[in-house]
């Protein structure tokens, strides 16, 4: 199989065939992030030989699997869905003339992905199996997203995400806990809220910042612009986007980044996830959670 550099994919798609077909993120300016720092290139299509190489490999692995062959493929890089809708659409008929049990394909995608695409384009893709995307949202604060350089504001992750519930093709959200700053998590947190509100994802996922010297956050915070919040604060922030949260969906912690996972189901285990928080910030020291912080030494 070709793997360039670190493959990163969310916890839920454990048993998903994970597909290079781009590596990079075409976007490679949020201040916050590190995770495609190890690549000689901020962003590179996969030779479409080089897919069809890596299908043929798994159709004739099939037979020696001991589990049932996976049903879904999830595309790596950070934004594949940022190729056009033809280009999805040649990936998507490789995978079903190679793998035919294969029921869907996901992949991450940033809201600067959807814009292009045409309703009818978006459309089609679900009708190619298209679904799943893991949408790295972060927050809904506007001035957060404008000071990491996300490239976007809360008012596009509305209109595109719409634009997603009308095609059919569901999405999950990443949360960026502490990205809003010290003092101001609370903040992220409702802002936050209200944009998820007015949206259908399948699940929300909390993830926690961390900060590492390589990233332009570190730069930042070095020249006295931004102070990071404390780890408690993280908590609380987390626990007011439950608080606040309207919406049918599943509520996750379940990365690396987090020192206690969990996850339960909105409205339904509100209160559950309320007081298993309360009992962390109750109880749990702020030094204990900072050294958990610095042994994350990747994400």
């Amino acid at each position: 199989m070709h793997y360039t550099g670190t493959i990163w994919r969310p916890p839920y798609e454990a048993d998903s065939l994970l597909l290079e077909v781009t590596a990079g993120c075409t976007h490679h300016k949020c201040k916050f992030c590190t995770l495609y720092n190890d690549l000689p290139f901020p962003f590179r299509l996969s030779p479409a030989e080089d897919i069809e190489s890596d299908l043929q490999e798994v159709q004739k692995a099939i037979g020696s699997w001991k589990s049932r062959p996976p049903r879904r493929v999830f595309l790596t890089g950070a934004n594949p869905f940022v190729l056009s809708c033809d280009r999805l659409t040649a990936i998507a008929a490789q995978i079903h003339r190679y793998l035919p049990f294969v029921h869907s394909i996901g992949s991450f995608a940033r809201i600067t992905d959807i814009t292009p695409k045409t309703d009818e384009e978006l459309a089609r893709l679900r009708g190619l199996g298209y679904g799943g995307l893991t949408i790295g949202l972060e927050t809904g604060d506007d001035e957060a997203l404008c000071f990491m350089d996300k490239g976007y504001a809360s008012s596009d992750i509305t209109a595109q995400c719409h634009r997603l519930d009308a095609a059919g093709i569901h999405y999950n959200f990443f949360y960026l806990a502490g990205i809003s700053g010290a003092g101001r998590g609370e903040t992220g947190a409702k802002r936050t809220a209200c944009v998820c509100n007015q949206l259908h994802p399948a699940l929300i996922g909390a993830n926690m910042l961390t900060v590492y010297p390589d990233s332009g956050l570190y730069a930042e915070i070095q020249r006295g612009n931004w102070q990071e919040e404390s780890e408690l604060e993280k908590y609380k922030e987390v626990r007011t986007l439950i608080e606040h949260l309207q919406i049918p969906t599943v509520f996750a912690a379940m990365g690396a980044s987090n020192a206690f996972q969990f996850c339960g189901h909105l409205p339904k285990d509100r209160e559950k996830l309320l007081s298993f928080l309360d009992r962390i910030i109750e109880t749990v020291n702020e030094s204990e959670l900072r050294q958990y912080r610095k042994n994350v030494y990747h994400l």
